[in-house]
């Protein structure tokens, strides 16, 4: 059956579109939406221990966010220009995103600016790839991660600030578990965890396992095409550790809940599974969640509320159910709920 894209619209006021986060982090407030109930609960995410049961078990993306947007100008004609780190092949080649006045050609040189407006290092265009993805050697040849961390902004996406970071992003557009650099966009659900929070869990008898998503350029993409089916995914590369597969296996054995926190660990535990359990898994993943689906890696999910006409709110469709889902973003709206990245959160059980 044919899966229209309108159907994954709804209106939004701008003025619910969160700028920055909660004070506290754990203030956000959290929709609990029980699916076999089809009820709505309001609370906030301090209090997420009182919604999971003891040996219940939470699953986290700790990839960590780099800082991939790159500002500068083009050496010859100082031009102003603007790039997206991408990746970096391991031989001084990186891929990136380039937006300038003007047509680029291979072997045009940028002239990079750090984060107090002072020339840095400069990057060589080496050729032109598909999908406006150039392949760039800086010069002088310099790792990656030391650079960025010289030179590079928060990638924050356009719908905050129109993508310009202030200071305070640094920190605020990180998760505070974040030990695994590779990421050009923040697993947002994760962003509502405090050490607090995580003891609170721990006290509780909530555990806590880890598996690692590097956020891509895809992730956040709109859905241009017409037919949900048509669309492509990007891959991202995720992993399970064998270790952490054994754990959730355990918490299933035992008839406990495992509990995604954020789309792109539900994603990654999915790709990991192997008939009907969850294996250690690495590798590029492009799988593409909607409905209908059958999920066999998660019982709960816990999630911010994401763009109209997305890859995200397809996959929140297909595990909450479309007409509660519905139902709830509208419920978030008249409730005035903050929306995206910085925005509340929503547990799906």
């Amino acid at each position: 059956m044919t899966d229209e894209l309108d159907q994954y619209d709804y209106a939004l006021p701008r003025e619910l579109i969160a700028q920055q986060p909660a004070r506290q982090r754990t203030d956000a407030r959290l929709m609990v939406v029980d699916r076999k109930q089809s009820t709505m609960r309001h609370g906030h995410v301090r209090d997420l221990a009182d919604h999971l049961d003891r040996g219940d078990c939470l699953v986290l993306n700790d990839t960590r966010v780099i800082p991939a947007r790159l500002v500068g100008f083009r050496t010859q004609t100082r031009g102003r220009w603007q790039g997206l780190f991408l990746a970096d092949n391991g031989r001084a080649c990186w891929q990136i995103l380039a937006k300038t006045r003007g047509r680029m050609h291979v072997g045009e040189s940028v002239t990079l600016v750090d984060r107090a407006a002072r020339e840095d290092s400069q990057l060589r265009l080496m050729a032109r790839q598909e999908g406006g993805v150039w392949i760039a050697t800086p010069e002088p040849p310099e790792d990656a991660l030391s650079l960025l961390e010289r030179v590079g902004r928060v990638p924050l996406p356009h719908y905050i600030r129109d993508g310009e970071m202030v200071e305070a992003d640094r920190r605020d557009y990180q998760t505070v578990f974040a030990r695994r650099p590779g990421s050009i966009a923040a697993p947002t659900a994760g962003l509502h965890f405090t050490e607090v929070l995580f003891r609170d869990l721990q006290r509780r008898g909530v555990r806590h396992e880890w598996v690692t998503l590097h956020v891509g350029r895809g992730t956040f993409q709109p859905i241009s095409t017409a037919r949900i089916e048509d669309h492509v995914m990007h891959d991202e590369w995720c992993q399970v550790t064998a270790e952490t597969a054994a754990q959730l296996r355990a918490t299933r054995r035992e008839g406990r809940r495992i509990v995604a926190v954020g789309s792109t660990t539900l994603r990654t535990l999915e790709s990991a599974v192997r008939d009907g359990l969850i294996e250690a898994f690495e590798g590029s993943s492009s799988l593409f969640i909607r409905p209908p689906y059958a999920f066999q890696a998660v019982d709960g999910l816990l999630t911010n509320f994401h763009l109209p006409r997305t890859t995200l709110l397809v996959l929140i469709y297909a595990f909450g159910g479309r007409d509660l889902m519905r139902r709830a973003y509208a419920e978030a709206i008249r409730e005035r709920y903050r929306f995206f990245s910085y925005g509340d959160a929503m547990l799906i059980l």
